[in-house]
């Protein structure tokens, strides 16, 4: 029996190292070089959603406060939250109130997770709004990221139109005069006052076609649309050259 050399693999160990299925899911070794970590990272499927390099401002907390990761993952935490009260809850007029009141005091940590997904979505409002209120402050709408601002503005009304969807959805007092007065300014909106109006009530009065025109909104539309825009918003930093650095 040959003794293994210093820095030599067991022969099972290295005929593995050398087959097709290796090599197709280990494609670069450990990265010891400026080359290598940049090869590593270009060819994995997580981390080339990275730079290779950023730059010094970029890492530094008190530049961005982290506001744009924090709004990310206040969405993924209503994602999972929501998901999580969609089993007990239904979009009906007769069922909706009584459904929320289940929720609080039957479900297993319904309070809990109800709560974090009300308390959720007022920190994404407020976070998102502060991280538009940065980038504008520091200069990061001007070329070449005008388009990528225009993408944060609409992520920002998709975000404020799930907030308010949402309040609809416990179908108390305070949800249902606060739509009310909502989708009555609607009937004011420029060309086709009418017509919008009706696209949101689906009737003549915050009803049961209402509810289930929000609920359609809140938990199918409105996410897919904002997590769509989420992904070309983290393309476009990455294209744009990162975060933009101090004007």
């Amino acid at each position: 029996m040959t003794r293994k050399q210093p820095g030599q693999d067991w022969l099972p160990i290295r005929l593995i190292k050398e087959s097709n299925f290796w090599r197709s899911l280990i494609r670069q070794p450990y990265p010891t070089t400026s080359r290598t970590r940049a090869l590593a990272v270009m060819n994995n499927v997580f981390l080339h959603l990275h730079p290779v390099r950023v730059k010094r401002h970029a890492v530094r907390y008190t530049y961005t406060f982290c506001l744009g990761g924090v709004s990310f993952f206040l969405f993924l935490v209503l994602t999972v939250t929501g998901l999580y009260l969609m089993f007990f809850y239904i979009p009906s007029v007769d069922r909706a109130y009584q459904d929320i009141l289940s929720i609080e005091n039957s479900v297993a940590f319904g309070s809990l997770i109800r709560n974090m997904h009300r308390w959720g979505a007022h920190l994404m409002v407020l976070t998102v709004f502060l991280h538009m209120m940065r980038v504008f402050y520091h200069g990061a709408y001007k070329p070449p990221r005008e388009w990528n601002w225009a993408v944060g503005v609409f992520l920002l009304f998709c975000t404020l139109w799930l907030s308010f969807t949402g309040y609809l959805l416990p179908w108390d007092q305070i949800a249902f005069w606060a739509v009310t007065v909502g989708t009555q300014m609607a009937a004011y909106a420029p060309l086709v006052p009418a017509e919008s109006n009706l696209i949101l009530l689906g009737s003549i009065e915050v009803g049961q076609e209402t509810l289930i025109r929000f609920y359609v909104f809140h938990v199918i539309a409105f996410p897919l649309i904002t997590a769509a825009f989420m992904v070309i918003h983290f393309w476009r930093i990455r294209k744009d050259g990162g975060i933009s650095g101090p004007v």
